[in-house]
């Protein structure tokens, strides 16, 4: 069950004012970017591949996690820097590249992203996704040229990703933007933890109440349930 919008009109009319620029991260409020590539599958075959190659001793919460940027950060720990950590990065980046080819817009997204930047708001891309991914699905949509050059994804350095705030930080100062003056659409804790650091503005986007309640018990005190009325506000303030 999708989740009601959480946040008052006033407070939501007020973020969108004041954000010249907006930081997206990319799985979740863009598009479902596993919506016909399992997730939890990729993170298994991750494992396996690991135990395949001699390591076994990843920690219990590595090995049983539906996430594949868990497995990853875990051997990163381990073994970071080394060549293991690297193929295990482009394995993950392949099955995303095959991930997309499938993805699911999300509901309101697409018109939310050419609304904003017709308004004159610049976007960017902050994510623990592959920039390569992020490339080819806003290619494959027509989004590209609302966000590029400003796609800022998953390195090689991978004790980088969020919740560190480096993605966040690097787009700031590549748009020459204060951090008051951006704001940033997550749906998870990570998105949360990193816009914080940064000292962005943060809105949770959460499709369901699982997601909801995880980004409360983060912190995040703006949620909403849908992008629609995000793209409403943002219309109205266009047009003001």
């Amino acid at each position: 069950m999708t989740t009601e919008t959480e946040t008052e009109p006033d407070d939501l009319r007020n973020l969108i004012e004041g954000a010249r620029v907006v930081l997206w991260d990319f799985d979740g409020p863009v598009c479902r970017l596993f919506a016909g590539h399992s997730a939890e599958r990729v993170a298994r075959d991750l494992v396996d591949w690991l135990e395949g190659r001699g390591l076994h001793g990843l920690d219990e919460p590595a090995r049983e996690s539906l996430d594949p940027h868990v497995v990853l950060r875990a051997v990163d720990r381990r073994h970071p820097g080394s060549d293991l950590v690297a193929e295990l990065e482009e394995r993950l980046t392949q099955e995303e590249l095959k991930a997309a080819a499938s993805a699911r817009p999300t509901p309101y997204a697409d018109p939310l992203v050419r609304t904003w930047t017709a308004v004159g708001a610049r976007l960017a891309i902050t994510t623990n996704n592959s920039p390569r991914v992020v490339k080819e699905y806003l290619t494959s949509r027509g989004l590209l040229p609302c966000f590029a050059p400003h796609l800022y994804g998953r390195t090689q350095e991978l004790r980088y990703l969020k919740p560190h705030p480096h993605c966040v930080q690097r787009a700031l100062n590549a748009m020459g933007a204060a951090p008051s003056t951006a704001l940033m659409i997550g749906d998870t804790p990570s998105d949360f933890l990193a816009a914080r650091a940064a000292g962005v503005p943060f809105l949770g986007y959460a499709r369901n109440e699982r997601k909801n309640k995880v980004l409360r018990e983060a912190g995040a005190e703006r949620i909403v349930g849908s992008l629609e009325p995000v793209l409403k506000v943002v219309r109205e303030v266009g047009q003001a």
